[in-house]
Parts: C-alpha cells; structure tokens; sequence
C-alpha cells in the first residue's frame, strides 16, 4: 500500500453490508441514540451500485437516509444544517467506493446488468476518469525514459519533453534522484545529446535498482515500473471551482497521485485516498456546525467494495471497510476512533436488529392504505 495509505488496511478489515448495517445501528444503541429518532445519511457516490448499501440502511434504521453525497463520495458540507432538522439523533456515513470482479480478481472494474452486454466498466467512473490523463502521462514517462549504455558506461536517456521545467502542466522528474548532474555555468550538462532525448549519468541510488551489468550498448531498457512515486510529480491546472465543486475530488487526490498510479491497484488506492482526506476536512466542518451542536451524532468513514454480480444475482455483494469515526453526544463529549479501535466496536456489536423494518411488509401496507385524496 502507498505510504500515504499506509495505515488504512483493507485485508481482515472488510465485512459484508448486511452485517455492517446492523451493528452500526447498534453501535449507534450502545451511544445513547434513540431507537426510532435516528436520522442516518449517506455520502455516497451516485453509482447505481450503491444502491444496495441504501436499501439496507433504510431497512435497519427504519427511514430512508438523507442524501449527503456528490459524485466521488464527496461530502456535501452544506447539508448538515438541513440534515439535522430531520432526525433528532443523527448519523453520517460517507464512502468512496471501487468496483471488483472476482473472475479475473481486478479491481477498478463493475459489471452493470443494465447494459446491452452487461459489460465490466470502470468503477467508481468519477475516479478512474480522473485518473486517466495522469495515468497517460505517467505511462508516457514510463515508455520514454531507458537505460542503456554509451562507451561502455551504464547512462539514462530521457525525453526531451520530461526535460522541459518550463510546462504548464505534465509529468515531471525528480531529476536531482535519477541523474548525476555535470554543471557547467550552472546548466545541467548531458554526456549526450540524442535528437528528441539526452543522457546522462545515472544516480547511484538508481543504479542500485537495475542490474547494469546486463546493461548493452546500443539496447535500450525503459524504466518502467522502477519509475516510483519518489521520482516524480505532476502539475495540472486543476479548475478552481469553490468548495465541494467538480473538480474537489482531484483536489483529494492530487496530493497523493504519484502513490496511487504506482499502487498495485490504483483504483482501490484512490478510493482510500479520498476517503481520508473527506474525512479529515468532512470532521472539521461537523465540529463548527452550530446545527450539530448538543446532539447525538456519529460520523463514520470507509469504502465500500462493490462485488461485481454473479449470475442470479441483481445487486452487488458490496463490502464495508471502515477507516475512522466522529462521535459527539447531546452532552457535548466528543472523540474519535481510528481503524482498529472502530472495527473492534464494529465487531462488538450484534448482526441481529430487532428493530429492523420488513420493506415488503412496509410497502404493502401502503399499497393497501385508504387513498388520501390530494385536494388544491
């Protein structure tokens, strides 16, 4: 996992949602909520593969969730004053969420019934869209940058483009950790000059990771994946559009690309960045917002795994990880949980709600209610 992620750990610490949504609601029991005044809300992505984890909370808190989440699963701060007019204990669950299908176990892919082949397609969309034009650049880096060696000494041959510090946006190199810089009258010399590239020394840092002894004259090595997110950074003209605007989640992620794009899995690793760093700022805003204040109110965090649909089966066997949590009760004591100490709380809890609603039963009820006449 990136370092930036380092600390949210996925293995042994996902549960399925139907286990989930049951011993939150009890958790929320175990703090003092009252059964029956509970106003859950959801910041979601606005995928259709989120609609299970909606069904099953409106199933365990008895109500369906408010809505608190944009495109990305991101936080929409603007809501807590009317999410607070609706319930008297209330309860945010915010979660990025990524797509997975167990046939070829690759994450970043879900596959949606409602096409016409019920075709695998990138999950969560908002995501992996962004991270296609820094993945193209990284690519591009990747492809463009090799060893080689040049009068028998082992050299590194850039791109002429990743050598341009005067771009307005791109990739660019860490180049003080790749090369050994020759200055002369304070420009960085090459030991040569290739029609689109140049060479140069290789630092010894970098050596270290590639066996130059295999190095060839006249062959050509790309680095590859020896590329690490160490080596490089992006600048992108990312349109400043106010808080919470459309480009908020690559503002999340920004900080953290070249980890992710040098992830095993760079969807999953987005999915936890954002969540983190939603829950950082999401926290910040709950403390000052004078609707919350003197009330029972748990904010939750972490992402949710959407198991791609086997045969027979209509919605996702979507997965919970949980990250962190925010409890504030009505008597003003307030703390956080971080990952373990939330998934042993979690775990706690009973899989049993026997406050929990029969949505069938509900429904039909209301099928078969006297018409109420609507008069203007």
């Amino acid at each position: 996992m990136p370092h930036a992620m380092a600390d949210f750990h996925v293995t042994d610490h996902m549960m399925r949602y139907s286990q989930f949504v049951p011993r939150l609601y009890n958790l929320c029991k175990s703090l003092g909520f009252e059964a029956g005044r509970i106003m859950p809300s959801r910041a979601f992505c606005s995928d259709e593969s989120q609609g299970y984890p909606i069904i099953l909370i409106a199933k365990h808190f008895g109500t369906f969730p408010f809505n608190h989440g944009m495109v990305g699963g991101i936080v929409a701060t603007d809501r807590h004053g009317p999410h607070a007019h609706h319930g008297k204990d209330l309860v945010i669950i915010q979660a990025s969420h990524v797509g997975y299908d167990p046939e070829k176990q690759e994450w970043g892919t879900y596959r949606r019934l409602q096409t016409d082949q019920a075709s695998l397609t990138s999950s969560c969309g908002k995501i992996c869209g962004i991270l296609d034009w820094y993945s193209e650049e990284y690519q591009f880096a990747r492809d463009n940058i090799y060893f080689t060696r040049l009068d028998g000494t082992p050299i590194i041959v850039i791109d002429n483009l990743l050598l341009d510090s005067d771009r307005g946006k791109g990739i660019f190199l860490r180049l003080e950790k790749m090369i050994i810089a020759d200055e002369v009258g304070g420009q960085i010399q090459p030991l040569r000059v290739y029609s689109t590239a140049k060479g140069y020394r290789i630092h010894s840092q970098l050596l270290h990771q590639i066996n130059g002894s295999e190095l060839k004259e006249g062959e050509r090595t790309p680095i590859g994946e020896i590329l690490t997110a160490g080596l490089f950074y992006f600048r992108q003209q990312i349109q400043d559009e106010g808080e919470e605007g459309r480009s908020h989640l690559e503002q999340n992620l920004s900080f953290a690309m070249p980890e992710i794009l040098t992830a095993e899995s760079p969807a999953l690793a987005a999915a936890l960045a954002n969540t983190q760093v939603e829950f950082d700022r999401a926290y910040r805003t709950l403390l000052k917002e004078p609707e919350y204040q003197d009330r029972n109110l748990l904010f939750i965090a972490g992402i949710n795994i959407d198991i791609s649909p086997q045969p027979g089966q209509l919605f996702p066997l979507t997965k919970f990880v949980p990250w962190a949590a925010f409890v504030q009760n009505q008597n003003g004591e307030r703390f956080t949980m971080e990952q373990d100490e939330l998934l042993q709380r979690l775990l706690e809890q009973s899989t049993e709600n026997p406050d929990k609603i029969d949505l069938e039963e509900a429904i039909a009820a209301m099928e078969q209610a006297e018409e109420v006449k609507v008069r203007l």
